[in-house]
């Protein structure tokens, strides 16, 4: 055990801005070989980005969600992809830390470690003395490749006669999952998010909380009970904690537009510089407005998320549900400001050698995903405003 001093945001910002050159040198190896590369993994921790979620007795920074935004915001604009393995090592590792001490001790307790996992119930539980046995599979495992543990979510039958069934959270090593190699898509390709499958792997008792327990928030960390981090809602946090890769991107493009913009002309017309071109001026401007608005949003989000960890009040339905719309916005503003700059980069932009067709590709799959879904997320928050019940636990 050990507790080191967290160092400040504008440290761990800064230490991610000098991250981004060397992320990006590695994007397109990324790409091809659709996983982080070592040197990526190695230097995301030495920077010290996998223990930003992580408690201080580990030697972990209990970062504010402020923080993860900002910080994976300079990830993203080296690499979308290493900024969203990021992104779900934190999630992932928040989770980890509801679980009771004595299982904390054993993920976390043997040196540095990295977490990857989902929040979709695709397997099933049986249960047997001492635990349940797990059998299925997961798609999505973001990061599954550098990590030693999975955060696993499956149905198991519930407490009680004729109680049916229901969702428990547990915690799996790695080394009892059979992995996939499926992860063949158009975008978020270096992330790696391959499958895993559990086939009568063994999950002891003390491994598993009932998912809905921890969606009402009652946790099974004793020590963590007193930290701010570890009292918040699971939906709002895991929301909080992934939009500042979708911010970077947006950044990311126009970083690379900038970069490209002196010297292109606009083929097939008068001018000779595109940024003599009113159009330019139009695109660069609605570009950097709704980059800045997805921003906002996501600062508003984490912003909302620290305060009412320190002050420890409840979240209301309404704060819930706007929590999911404050992701789903910022998702269809990154979008909107990176299909702009994207078209704006005329024919050359499509070569691969050219890292705008590649962000385009990341925060368009980014908006597919099932939790961050912009019209998914606007219809629930949409239907709490009109007075009626969440049509789903996720909130």
């Amino acid at each position: 055990m050990q507790t080191t001093q967290a160092p400040s945001r504008a440290d761990l910002v800064a230490a991610a801005a000098e991250l981004a050159p060397l992320l990006k040198s590695h994007s397109r190896w990324q790409e091809e070989h659709r996983r982080l590369h070592d040197e990526t993994v190695a230097a995301l921790s030495a920077a010290g980005v996998f223990r930003m979620r992580l408690p201080a007795r580990y030697g972990g920074f209990e970062s504010d969600a402020r923080t993860v935004v900002d910080v994976l915001a300079e990830l993203a604009r080296g690499d979308g992809s290493a900024a969203w393995v990021a992104a779900v090592n934190a999630i992932t590792t928040w989770m980890a830390a509801l679980l009771p001490d004595e299982v904390q001790d054993e993920v976390f307790g043997a040196g540095e470690v990295r977490l990857c996992g989902t929040l979709s119930p695709t397997a099933m539980c049986t249960p047997v003395d001492g635990g349940l046995v797990l059998n299925g599979k997961w798609g999505f495992i973001s990061g599954a490749h550098h990590s030693q543990w999975q955060i696993v979510v499956a149905m198991a039958p519930a407490p009680g006669p004729d109680a049916g069934l229901w969702p428990i959270m547990a915690v799996v090593p790695m080394s009892q999952m059979q992995v996939v190699d499926d992860w063949h898509t158009s975008g978020l390709r270096g992330t790696g998010s391959i499958s895993t499958v559990a086939q009568d792997v063994f999950v002891p008792q003390q491994r598993i909380l009932p998912l809905p327990l921890v969606l009402a928030e009652q946790y099974a960390s004793a020590t963590n009970a007193a930290s701010p981090v570890y009292r918040t809602p699971l939906l709002p946090t895991a929301s909080a904690l992934a939009v500042g890769a979708v911010v970077g991107m947006a950044k990311a493009a126009r970083d690379e537009f900038f970069e490209r913009l002196p010297g292109r002309k606009i083929t097939y017309t008068a001018y000779e510089s595109q940024r003599d071109a009113p159009l330019t001026h139009l695109q660069v401007a609605d570009a950097t407005m709704t980059a800045d608005e997805a921003e906002f949003h996501a600062h508003r989000l984490a912003g909302l998320l620290d305060a009412k960890a320190a002050d420890g009040t409840q979240w209301t339905l309404e704060e819930r549900a706007r929590a999911r719309a404050d992701t789903g916005r910022v998702c269809r503003l990154a979008k909107s400001a990176v299909d702009v700059l994207n078209l704006a980069s005329g024919g050359s932009s499509i070569y691969s050698d050219v890292p705008i067709q590649r962000i385009a590709r990341d925060v368009h799959a980014v908006n597919m995903h099932a939790l961050m879904h912009p019209n998914t997320n606007d219809e629930l928050y949409g239907r709490v405003l009109c007075g009626l019940e969440p049509n789903t636990l996720y909130i």
